[in-house]
């Protein structure tokens, strides 16, 4: 059978981009062997005269524009590695909208605007390809597509983002204050100048996004998804929860429940005997729950030039072997997806308390009028009272914490952090 010629535009170069470039020029001929496809950077666009001249890569396949790519017939495919949402959008449904098909990474621009790329590429016939948006090169896209038909999901759980999976290790083996883990890992090149995307959960949410949707067959938009971030973390509770058998980790949580879906993003305890507490440093992995799969983990670096551009690569190669495309019908669909706001779970709250007698039972006397059983208490010290809650909805929660708070004996309730089991 004749090899399949396919040419590919790269729009961008920075580290991601060119980690992609890299392995499509060297891997060009194990490709050709191995799928029997010639896979061709045909153009790029890029300003940047010395990334270029870096990447050794040739003048003459530098456009001017994304118009000269959009007309150039011998690109079939155009993979994107800006970030944000625009140019990306713009560029990517003009590809589209010729009938190119499109890769990328970018999660917070596929996320925001899947519907109107399902649209563009509908039309036009190409295929929409975002395997590297979420997790890196680990292929969580495509098990979630091709490889759990035979299951109803039940839930997800993900460590989804490395930037804050560092910090938090960090914080948890050597006692160190969030502050000085987020300079090292700004210092070490794990997190921007400004790190809100990454700290204040709006990654992991555009991921949880993308991953839910595909999940439960139905769009969950990011308005949809509860966040919170790790910024207002302390290092004591990590400590408290490590004595009560725990790991804090920032997850994106998804779950179908009596048909109802909930979608959040916060920092979550986990037993420590939990496979995604041993997830350390900037590593991710997603726990996948299935009727009869039960439980699958992916693991593996959820970032950087070479893993992230494994994963492009994957999907030009899967893109350039197909002759028609998936569509999602969901997204063209205006289907009213029921999310579970008040959802339900095992919480751990830290009191500051005054040094009076009686105050654990007058505490525990508010919990149980509000029918918020207690399964764990720790008392540190004369001023510093922990309970481990069993599973409750959380206006209940927050309910019985705001009267708490009003006791004599109680300072302020300190730390609420839910608990995953």
């Amino acid at each position: 059978m004749a090899v399949k010629h396919v040419g590919v535009a790269l729009l961008g170069l920075g580290v991601v981009g060119g980690g992609t470039y890299r392995i499509l020029k060297s891997k060009r001929e194990m490709i050709r062997q191995n799928d029997n496809v010639d896979i061709e950077v045909v153009a790029v666009l890029d300003r940047n005269e010395a990334r270029i001249k870096e990447l050794g890569i040739d003048g003459g396949i530098v456009a001017k524009d994304i118009d000269e790519i959009v007309n150039n017939p011998d690109i079939q495919i155009v993979a994107e590695f800006f970030g944000g949402v625009e140019p990306a959008r713009t560029f990517l449904l003009k590809a589209l909208y010729a009938g190119k098909s499109i890769v990328t990474a970018n999660k917070e621009m596929f996320s925001k605007c899947w519907q109107e790329l399902e649209k563009a590429a509908e039309q036009g016939g190409g295929g929409l390809y975002f395997e590297a948006s979420c997790v890196g090169g680990v292929p969580v896209i495509r098990t979630l597509t091709d490889s759990m038909q035979a299951n109803t999901i039940t839930s997800l759980k993900g460590i989804v983002n490395g930037t804050t999976n560092y910090i938090l290790s960090r914080m948890s083996d050597e006692g160190v204050d969030y502050d000085t883990c987020l300079k090292e890992a700004q210092r070490l090149g794990y997190a921007e100048a400004n790190p809100s995307a990454d700290v204040d959960g709006f990654d992991a949410m555009y991921k949880n996004s993308i991953l839910s949707s595909l999940a439960y067959r139905r769009r969950i938009p990011i308005e949809n998804i509860s966040r919170e971030g790790i910024a207002d973390v302390n290092v004591k509770d990590i400590a408290y929860g490590k004595e009560l058998g725990y790991t804090l980790k920032l997850l994106a949580i998804s779950k179908l429940k009596d048909g109802k879906l909930e979608a959040r993003v916060h920092p979550a305890f986990l037993p420590n005997s939990h496979p995604l507490s041993s997830v350390k440093g900037s590593f991710n992995a997603l726990f996948i729950s299935g009727d009869n799969v039960d439980d699958v983990m992916l693991y593996g670096r959820g970032a950087g030039a070479l893993p992230t551009g494994s994963a492009i690569v994957s999907d030009i190669v899967f893109c350039a072997g197909k002759d028609t495309h998936r569509r999602f019908p969901f997204e063209n669909e205006q289907v009213q997806t029921d999310i579970e706001k008040d959802f339900s779970s095992v919480y751990y709250v830290r009191f500051d308390v005054k040094e009076e007698d009686g105050t654990l039972g007058k505490v525990a006397g508010v919990l149980n009028k509000n029918k918020v059983g207690v399964k764990t208490v720790l008392q540190k010290s004369a001023d510093t009272l922990i309970i481990i809650t069993n599973e409750v909805k959380e206006s209940v929660m927050r309910k019985a914490l705001c009267e708490a708070e009003q006791l004599s004996g109680v300072e302020r309730v300190a730390a609420l952090i839910r608990v995953e089991e």
